[in-house]
């Protein structure tokens, strides 16, 4: 894997920042100032770049600019302190990834680099063999040369983050930002703050100015993630600013226009869901203008292979494994089953057996079959043949406990790997008469 470059003049915050990344399992290489980090460039690839904003030769300004003169598509995180959050809004201008304000805790930092490494996963590899799919490809490539507005709809897990990256990447936009926001993520009294930010002392908290995602990601695009999920007192916020082309800061005195793009989302039938009330119809036909539909795994049942040797190969190197592939008979397996969490499950599977396996070619039993949702009888007659060969708790155990010493014994860092939940985790624990700290 690339190592991530950090570039600072502050030899403190340098050592701190490698030692965190080092923690999230990377390699980091550090430089004290942006003509260091140019220098670094030239010899070495690097998966990202961590920059300060406050340098002297060259600031961070400078050296991004140059960063995407160089190199167009490497993302750049910038850390800026409170108070020069209008240097961060230009950085984003300039095509930075993200940015982060001092101070910053562990947490926020591993959020900000998953979030950039997984977006960069993303818009790398959209895997198909399916006519479906290769023909919405050919729309969305079509309708991403223009302005309009894009809802795309399907199931969890079917990867419509991807085809709305993949929109971006195709339109004139490409070079300006993309700011996505998971509106089931962000409670309901932060949700307008959080997409038209607010003026400093506006409401109880707000000790600075905040800019909104609207405006971080004007001249490029935005994307509303599951906007099924937005409130309905938002929701005539939002109407009024796609109708309007501008936005009002909580607390702010004037309006303030905005050159964004806007794609959404959503898992549910948004039609349904006006008719029940529960979403504005106005705002359903507003942001549907083209609207595009991401069909399930289980109708693309030519994808499940392709995915599932993606998946082992992006594994394996992860995980330092020597796995290659998938035998017959697990591949059987996989395409027999449904798969009703999509592409999501598919990836939590094969990470889980890929976990496990000990053999180049993964078999059926590297599968923790006990913890898949129930599956087609023709696939359960299938592991029944062929799961002999070790137990499935005694996998199970192995995997449990290599994870959570993978994690450093974090329950919830392990859940999340593993596709279950804490409670899980801990009665399985409890099982095996093992203890790990609480989290």
């Amino acid at each position: 894997m690339k190592p991530i470059l950090v570039v600072d003049d502050d030899s403190q915050m340098r050592d701190a920042l490698k030692e965190a990344i080092q923690r999230l399992g990377y390699e980091a290489t550090v430089a004290e100032n942006g003509q260091d980090g140019l220098n670094k460039m030239a010899n070495t690839p690097f998966a990202m770049i961590i920059t300060d904003m406050k340098m002297p030769k060259m600031d961070g300004l400078t050296f991004l600019k140059e960063v995407r003169r160089r190199v167009g598509n490497l993302p750049v995180l910038v850390i800026t302190g409170y108070g020069t959050v209008e240097n961060a809004v230009e950085a984003m201008k300039e095509g930075a990834s993200d940015y982060l304000m001092k101070p910053f805790s562990f947490d926020k930092l591993n959020a900000k680099i998953s979030s950039i490494m997984e977006a960069m996963a993303a818009d790398r590899e959209i895997i198909t063999g399916n006519p479906k799919m290769v023909r919405l490809l050919q729309i969305a490539r079509d309708v991403a040369a223009g302005d309009t507005t894009v809802l795309i709809y399907g199931e969890s897990g079917t990867g419509k983050e991807l085809i709305a990256r993949y929109v971006h990447r195709q339109s004139l936009r490409k070079s300006k930002p993309f700011i996505a926001v998971n509106c089931a993520a962000i409670p309901d009294n932060l949700m307008e703050s959080e997409l038209f930010g607010h003026e400093k002392g506006s409401f109880t908290g707000a000790t600075d100015k905040k800019l909104g995602k609207f405006e971080l990601a004007n001249e490029g695009t935005i994307l509303l993630d599951e906007i099924g999920e937005m409130p309905m007192g938002l929701q005539a916020k939002l109407l009024r600013v796609l109708q309007e082309r501008e936005i009002d800061r909580i607390g702010g005195k004037h309006t303030i226009p905005i050159d964004t793009r806007v794609l959404a989302t959503t898992n549910r039938d948004l039609i349904k869901e006006a008719a029940a009330g529960n979403f504005r119809e106005d705002l359903y036909y507003r942001l549907s203008v083209f609207p595009l539909h991401v069909p399930p795994l289980r109708e693309r049942p030519e994808d499940i292979s392709l995915l599932a040797d993606y998946f082992v190969r992006k594994f394996s190197t992860l995980l330092n494994k020597e796995a290659k592939g998938l035998t017959d008979v697990a591949l059987d397996f996989l395409i027999r089953n449904q798969w009703r969490g999509n592409i999501r499950e598919l990836e939590n599977a094969v990470h889980r057996a890929v976990l496990l396996s000990r053999n180049p070619l993964i078999d059926v039993s590297d599968f923790m079959l006990d913890e898949l949702p129930q599956q087609q009888s023709a696939a359960k007659i299938t592991v029944s043949q062929d799961a002999g060969k070790r137990g499935i708790k005694e996998m199970e155990r192995d995997l449990i406990l290599k994870t959570l010493e993978d994690v450093s014994g974090n329950k919830t860092k392990a859940a999340k790997i593993l596709g279950v939940s804490v409670r899980t985790i801990r009665n399985k624990l409890n099982e095996y008469g093992k203890i790990f700290p609480d989290d």
